[in-house]
């Protein structure tokens, strides 16, 4: 069977699906993987979630910002091997948590709902397309998370968009720049698969 990748192969599967940015690397970095992942991505989850659940996203400005920054806890379990018998579940935390602020502050700003779907359409359609593609050994590019700014980077765009009273702006500016990058980098990367896969097949009967 030939394995085909475009880019070296991630350390830890369960790692690549968080899809984490600079930010939440960086914070990972500072511990040295000593922190546990899934504790403190369920730390960031329930305050995110009483915060939103209070209706507090909506009243207050500060209450905009601090779900993401709360969240940003669970950067600190970023560069952890993810080898603990429950931590496959981080990624779809960290997908829930992202997808509910979100949407909560897309609707408490009264942004036309097409819009909020628009964006959260972009990052499924990204998380979607990374486990299809580490499931055909055709792994995305290093960059890719850092120029998508990861989940960390696209709750922090959004909470300073509500804070400066941009949310709307922010929502079609976010979701044009993401839809553009992601399909345009899917289409690229899927492309070239077949080729890279025909490459590996010469040199294997050169061999």
């Amino acid at each position: 069977m030939i394995s085909v990748h475009m880019t070296p192969v991630p350390r830890s599967v369960v790692v690549a699906y968080r899809d984490d940015g600079t930010l939440s690397k960086g914070m990972g970095l500072l511990v040295a993987g000593q922190i546990p992942p899934l504790p403190p991505a369920l730390a960031g989850a329930f305050v995110t979630g009483i915060l939103l659940l209070l209706g507090v996203a909506g009243a207050d400005d500060f209450a905009v910002f601090g779900p993401a920054v709360v969240l940003l806890l669970a950067g600190a379990g970023s560069s952890h091997r993810h080898d603990g018998r429950l931590d496959w579940l981080v990624p779809p935390i960290l997908r829930i948590t992202e997808y509910g602020f979100i949407a909560a502050v897309g609707f408490a700003r009264s942004v036309w709902p097409v819009l909020i779907i628009a964006l959260l359409g972009a990052m499924a359609f990204h998380h979607y397309d990374t486990v299809y593609r580490i499931r055909q050994h055709v792994y995305p590019p290093p960059w890719l998370a850092a120029a998508g700014l990861g989940w960390d980077g696209r709750m922090l765009v959004v909470a300073i968009g509500g804070l400066l009273g941009l949310v709307p702006a922010v929502f079609v500016l976010l979701a044009a720049y993401l839809w553009g990058l992601f399909g345009w980098e899917s289409l690229t990367c899927w492309l070239a698969a077949p080729r890279a896969a025909g490459e590996v097949i010469d040199a294997a009967a050169q061999d």
